[in-house]
């Protein structure tokens, strides 16, 4: 039997595992089908150790549900970069790491060979020459250490631009702290302030969605295939069904949700020619490809389009391309002022008009006018007339009226 282990070889399993059973937290144990439940247990075992203060159980007729409950008014990090932080690492990984930069300290460079003569003199680690050198690439590649050629000869020595880099991060620190709270890949931020000793004491966010380092990894694989106008294949994932899926797109923008946090990754199908969003957090993995002759005419279009989205939708299932939408409202100038300057602020660029003594006339044009339906709730009591070329909204919006009055034992 394979002992228990808090560190982590695959970011993409703990990921997924965090959002199922933790973010979400409506499934059980019994809900786990995938593989074993050891496996399972394994990780949630490991995921509690790195968020034990935040876990919070509770027990519904399905069995036992375990999620995540955190506060970010009350928090100066986000507890999620945990994550990124336990990956797992062998013996001779960790000797490495330290012993490298001692036979690296003068400003002379050295072979492979010579590196791994001085560290069983110096050190008494005897290693592989093979397993030094890819150390060493490791490193170059991360920045620790530079690599050049003389003649036949690779040689390594220590990058000090890396170590003032980090020292002239010291004065920045304010903003790093902000930036980690606040900004996507805050995991970077947060890694340069544990490097160079650094705490946030000074920002705490009130509406900040921490479970958005979750797909920072998926995030960036999909701003470098945007900026080099890239294909992306991708690998979905559903929460809903677990049905996979695996398509081939252009990668457009990122779409966030101030309200709820989601992110959306909006798309180009170039067969279909036609925009369309992704859940980040049911994108499980993605593969760069090819660059695409069509990107900035897609990227063009999609701005000339995007104003016509309420939402994250540009397609309906109606055979209008666009539908029209007119909501009367009564709005009493004098006593809520505010009702009216949030029409304006919230209505996305509609045409407002004074109809009559406080009533208001809002009418836009959109893609998906089903988008609209929470919005348009938050006006109830002040409703009029709604009118739309949308054929189900008027019913399922009167559908809802009805079923609230008979919560409220209204006639």
């Amino acid at each position: 039997m394979s002992e228990f282990k808090e560190l982590i070889k695959s970011f993409a399993r703990s990921r997924e595992y965090i959002h199922d059973f933790f973010v979400y937290g409506f499934k059980t144990r019994d809900d786990f089908t995938d593989k074993s439940r050891r496996t399972y247990d394994n990780e949630r075992r490991r995921i509690e150790s790195w968020l034990w203060k935040y876990i919070h159980t509770n027990y519904t007729q399905k069995g036992k549900n375990i999620s995540l409950v955190m506060d970010s008014r009350l928090l100066d990090t986000n507890p999620l970069y945990r994550a990124w932080k336990t990956k797992s690492f062998t013996t001779n990984d960790i000797m490495l790491h330290f012993y490298l930069p001692g036979c690296l300290d003068g400003s002379i460079g050295k072979t492979a060979e010579e590196i791994t003569d001085l560290m069983l003199d110096k050190y008494g680690f005897l290693s592989d020459v093979q397993l030094v050198r890819r150390k060493c690439n490791e490193y170059v590649k991360e920045g620790l250490l530079d690599k050049t050629k003389s003649k036949k000869q690779v040689i390594y020595k220590k990058n000090p631009s890396f170590n003032e880099l980090f020292n002239g991060f010291k004065p920045a620190a304010d903003a790093l702290c902000f930036y980690k709270m606040v900004s996507p890949l805050g995991i970077i931020g947060d890694t340069i302030l544990d490097t160079i000793s650094a705490k946030n004491t000074i920002f705490h966010v009130k509406h900040c969605f921490f479970v958005h380092t979750l797909e920072d990894e998926i995030l960036l694989g999909l701003l470098s295939a945007m900026h080099g106008r890239q294909y992306v294949t991708i690998h979905l994932k559903s929460s809903r069904n677990s049905r996979q899926q695996v398509i081939t797109i252009l990668p457009m923008r990122i779409f966030t949700s101030t309200r709820t946090g989601r992110r959306y990754l909006c798309t180009y199908n170039t067969n279909s020619k036609r925009f369309f969003c992704l859940r980040m957090d049911y994108i499980k993995k993605i593969q760069p490809g090819g660059v695409s002759p069509v990107y900035d005419k897609a990227r063009k279009q999609l701005s000339d389009n995007q104003d016509k989205a309420w939402g994250v939708s540009f397609q309906n299932k109606t055979n209008l391309h666009m539908h029209s939408l007119e909501l009367v409202l009564y709005i009493d100038t004098e006593k809520e002022p505010f009702v009216l300057k949030r029409l304006y602020r919230e209505g996305k660029g509609g045409n407002v008009s004074q109809t009559g003594p406080n009533t208001f006339t809002y009418t836009t044009q959109v893609f998906d006018a089903n988008e609209m339906l929470p919005w348009i709730r938050t006006f109830t009591g002040r409703i009029i007339k709604l009118e739309t070329t949308h054929p189900g909204l008027k019913n399922l919006f009167m559908y809802d009226m009805e079923e609230m009055y008979k919560m409220y034992g209204i006639k």
